[in-house]
């Protein structure tokens, strides 16, 4: 195939890319959080104990980053230092598939082609069954089954049984977000909701201010003053900064994104130490 068409194949790829990331908390819990991947989000609850983020804008197709890289690193970022899960669902014209962040744990994933051809781990599965607490007979038994192949399911089959599987921990998705819906069509979706919130880009001040809140409403954040914090903020800006370079070399803004969200926790952390021993 000659770099002409590679790139036309490429471009139609992100353009027929959604993505959708769901976390395992409240809507009240996540948007601070959400505050710090500095995109444009669509905030819903998705259930009592998620909530869905739609994002407003398509890096993958304005920076020609592949969804699941970008997709990886914001839930990456998310996760950090969270006592929740965050799930990433991406798809494009020739596959799709999940991210599942967690804390600092290394991040588990699955693919499927387009055909619903499965291409992944096994043991990505039953990582992916215990992080969330999943029945390990009867949830695994279904998430089994799509790592068998199966003629009669395609790839958005395989993701809509995954979230049948997650309905038994009470994800209910809003009307209109589905996988492999348009990602136009699940903003507009979004924003139909009653109890939608939207993340906006701030100034520089109502970015400091809504940082400061996500540091504070993580789990981290009642024992965050001291040597612990100071710890856990170093940790955090000697991974935060290498990531970042290395995104920012591999053009990725995904993981570049990863990386500065955990330099700015860092930052963040030494400066909350700083404020609540000037407050206390």
């Amino acid at each position: 195939m000659s770099s002409d068409a590679t790139a036309t194949s490429r471009s139609a790829s992100a353009r027929n890319a959604g993505a959708l990331l769901l976390c395992r908390a409240t809507p009240a819990t996540v948007t601070p959080a959400a505050h710090l991947l500095r995109e444009r989000m669509l905030v819903a609850p998705a259930g009592p104990e998620w909530t869905a983020l739609v994002p407003e804008g398509r890096p993958w197709l304005d920076d020609g980053e592949p969804v699941d890289r970008v997709l990886t690193g914001w839930a990456t970022a998310l996760a950090v230092g969270a006592s929740w899960p965050v799930l990433a669902l991406w798809w494009d014209t020739g596959h799709s598939g999940y991210t599942l962040a967690s804390g600092f744990r290394r991040t588990v994933g699955y693919v499927w082609l387009a055909n619903g051809t499965p291409v992944g781990e096994d043991e990505a599965m039953r990582t992916f069954a215990a992080r969330l607490g999943l029945d390990p007979v009867l949830d695994m038994q279904s998430l089994d089954a799509l790592t068998r192949p199966d003629p009669d399911a395609d790839a958005r089959a395989r993701l809509v049984a995954l979230l049948a599987v997650l309905a038994r921990t009470g994800l209910l998705l809003p009307p209109g977000l589905a996988p492999g819906e348009p990602a136009g069509r699940m903003r507009e979706a979004a924003r139909t909701h009653a109890h939608v919130r939207q993340v906006e880009r701030s100034g520089r001040r109502d970015s400091v201010r809504a940082d400061f809140d996500a540091v504070a409403r993580t789990t981290l954040g009642p024992w965050l003053c001291g040597p612990r914090v100071r710890a856990l903020s170093a940790a955090q800006l000697a991974v935060g900064l290498p990531l970042t370079v290395w995104g920012a070399r591999r053009r990725s803004p995904g993981w570049a994104v990863a990386g500065l969200v955990l330099v700015a926790q860092g930052v963040l952390g030494l400066a909350y130490d700083r404020f609540r021993e000037r407050r206390g």
